[in-house]
């Protein structure tokens, strides 16, 4: 570290201040014993050995203010990455550097059944500039957030960080492909080119590639070659392949199903199209524990990934899936770390690549990569619903409630409604005593799911209202169907103070292999279950360190209360989230 460095961090640490105020009281407090201790007769000495005591203090007032923070919410450790600012391992700022969002093109085919077709051409081309050196590209879930919203392209750069907007029409009618793009300088609104292309279909390939060569030349980089090869040998596996991406990215359980028969026919029509195998595992990724058993589904994402990799080993996304099924089927977490930082290495840019090593970070207890890798994904995709939601948990583990009610609030912002999960907003203000803003979330959330969430029972037993939390587990256990993942019902457990039961549900959620296992370490809510050696044996069995797990949450305790934090939001937002509230999907 630099001396400029140094003097920075002390600034940020908070050093110069404790110093300060150290010296001040402890000043005034030697002046005060001066003048009360000889009133009450007391030696000379011990005057002296007070004095002594306040001057030897302060190296130590001082090396602990550069590891500790008092804060409202109680004494908390510092990080040694700053998660507000710049990251250690983010990729230095570069005044070069040029950014850019490419928004969802717009289907104008005759029928308008062509969604998956506009959207996956906007996804080819952010993917091939995403490999283009010295450009950053905002993630596609951030940037298909503005899909069929109104939004100035000023407001749009500023949500996703970006300097240049790409925005297009899509029109398919038969054969014939006509696509219009237009890149714009956000900043300034200017079109620094537009222009209208139109082919066979057979000629998809060189559109797009041509498309990408026009933004790169009008930014003024040097193309990637590779970032330009076409993902498939034949058009028609192609095709069939977007039909399954844009299926892939709904969440629910019957688009995820349809979208593996998509990626199935892609393949008979082009058996060495990796992608195509990559989507098969993202597709049974997102189906396990949710819909499907983790000892069903995960098999199927290794099968998956590994002939995606056998076809092209830089697939970064398979390699990361592949890395979920170590961790989760093998307990193999240092082999799902190099799988992880294979994924980062070529694709440094990419979101699942860098939330997924961050969570598992999280999860081993190394506090600062996975602070530094999360902040990392929020600057790539910081409109994205799923990174917001999971950051405020990771977050809230840390005792960072600052950033976790900032994170909770951001998500609730894209999507007040939280149709595929649990609102994690409201697991913090549970956690800060604010019961019912919780529940309200909660009780919001399951208005528009249709099931009750668990956070709501462990709700309900923290108020002491066992009757109730017992209804809610119940219920929350029947609406999933034929699997639930054994944490999730010991967590309430814990709540109710069952310890046993909650052991018995963690023992089976070991042998099935539940995803977020490896997560009750660190999460707050098994701080009573620590002292239990059923549970550290848990723990070691499934590949962590108790001791070194437990060190970084320290047990983050629960606080009373959390002021609410204003955000910032513009006018037609606040509409649009107020209606959406009150059960209206505002368009």
């Amino acid at each position: 570290m630099n001396s400029k460095n140094f003097f920075a961090e002390l600034k940020r640490r908070k050093v110069y201040t404790v110093a300060v105020t150290y010296v001040v009281a402890g000043w005034a407090l030697a002046q005060g014993i001066a003048q009360v201790f000889p009133v009450f007769d007391i030696p000379n000495w011990a005057v002296r050995l007070f004095v002594l005591l306040i001057v030897l203090g302060f190296p130590v007032a001082l090396i602990l203010s550069w590891f500790f923070d008092f804060t409202r919410y109680g004494i908390v450790r510092t990080p040694d990455v700053d998660v507000a600012g710049k990251i250690d391992i983010a990729q230095p700022a570069n005044s070069t550097e040029r950014s850019i969002a490419i928004l969802p093109f717009v289907d104008l085919s005759p029928a308008k059944d062509h969604n998956y077709f506009s959207d996956g051409i906007a996804d080819e081309i952010s993917t091939a500039l995403a490999k283009i050196d010295g450009l950053r590209v905002a993630a596609r879930r951030s940037s298909f957030w503005f899909k069929d919203k109104e939004a100035e392209l000023t407001e749009i750069a500023e949500k996703l960080n970006v300097e240049h907007v790409l925005e297009g029409t899509v029109r398919r009618d038969g054969n014939r492909v006509r696509i219009s793009a237009e890149l714009i300088d956000a900043r300034n609104g200017f079109s620094l080119w537009s222009e209208t292309f139109e082919r066979e279909f057979q000629g998809i390939f060189a559109l797009q590639d041509e498309i990408t060569r026009s933004t790169v030349d009008a930014l003024k980089l040097k193309l990637n070659v590779a970032a330009t090869a076409p993902p498939s040998r034949s058009i028609d596996a192609y095709d069939v392949y977007l039909h399954g991406l844009f299926l892939s990215d709904k969440g629910t359980e019957e688009p995820l199903r349809q979208s593996l028969e998509f990626f199935e026919r892609a393949l008979q029509k082009d058996p060495r199209f990796s992608r195509a195998w990559t989507g098969i595992a993202k597709s049974w990724l997102w189906l396990a524990d949710a819909y499907v058993p983790p000892l069903e589904a995960y098999p199927k994402v290794r099968e998956a990934a590994l002939k995606a990799l056998k076809i092209d080993n830089d697939e970064a996304e398979a390699h990361v899936y592949l890395a979920e099924t170590k961790r989760i089927l093998d307990w193999d977490l240092d082999g799902a770390e190099a799988e992880f930082n294979r994924a980062v290495e070529i694709e440094p840019n990419s979101t699942p690549s860098n939330y997924f090593i961050a969570a598992l970070y999280a999860a081993r207890g190394e506090r600062e990569k996975a602070l530094a890798y999360l902040q990392r994904t929020w600057k790539i995709d910081p409109a994205s619903l799923w990174v917001n939601n999971s950051a405020c948990e990771l977050y809230r583990y840390f005792g960072l409630y600052d950033e976790a009610i900032a994170a909770g609030q951001r998500a609730l912002q894209l999507d007040a409604t939280f149709l595929y999960g649990e609102p994690l907003l409201a697991a913090l203000y549970r956690e800060t005593g604010r019961f019912d803003e919780a529940i309200a979330l909660y009780e919001k959330a399951q208005s528009v799911r249709g099931r009750p969430g668990f956070g709501l029972a462990i709700t309900y037993a923290r108020m002491n209202r066992r009757k109730e939390a017992q209804k809610i587990l119940e219920a929350a256990v029947a609406a999933r169907g034929r699997y639930t993942p054994g944490d999730a019902i010991a967590h309430v457990h814990v709540a109710l103070h069952a310890h046993d039961d909650a052991i018995r549900e963690l023992e089976r959620a070991c042998d099935e292999r539940s995803s977020s296992l490896h997560f009750v370490g660190i999460a707050p809510e098994f701080v009573p279950l620590r002292s239990d050696r059923r549970f550290t044996s848990i723990l070691k069995k499934i590949g962590l360190e108790p001791e070194k797990v437990f060190a970084v949450t320290g047990g983050a305790g629960r606080i009373a209360c959390i002021p609410k934090i204003k955000t910032a939001i513009k006018p037609k937002y606040k509409i649009d989230i107020v209606q959406r509230c009150n059960g209206v999907t505002s368009k």
